[in-house]
């Protein structure tokens, strides 16, 4: 195992909890993460839209987008790329399936500043 990997893999919840077309919101490690379900499978994005402050996990999903419910801007779930609105793009976070389980990797030292 490589130490210099400052990132860990955090339980998010079961893999059956995130339905298709249904945003679920939740914070792991202290950061606001939102998973979507897709056909290819399942994505995490930050959870709070980069253009104003709203949860993404109160959106729409359109496609392969999520729609910010405050001011209608849109990122791509599997790459955070703003496509509408906002300019700046969203944190992304790999996601693996273990034992029916959705697992995120989230910076190792990011629960060091959560209350």
């Amino acid at each position: 195992m490589d130490c210099s990997d400052s990132k860990q893999w955090v339980r998010a919840c079961a893999a059956a909890d995130v339905k298709p077309g249904e945003p679920k919101g939740l914070r792991l490690a202290g950061i606001p993460i939102a998973l979507y379900r897709l056909e290819d499978g399942v994505y995490a994005t930050h959870d709070v839209c980069t253009h104003a402050y709203a949860l993404l996990s109160e959106g729409y999903i359109e496609g392969d987008a999520i729609e910010c419910p405050l001011h209608g801007a849109q990122f791509d779930i599997r790459s955070g790329k703003c496509l509408a609105v906002a300019t700046a793009d969203l944190s992304t976070y790999e996601v693996r399936v273990e034992d029916g389980s959705l697992l995120v990797k989230v910076p190792a030292d990011a629960g060091a500043d959560a209350p």
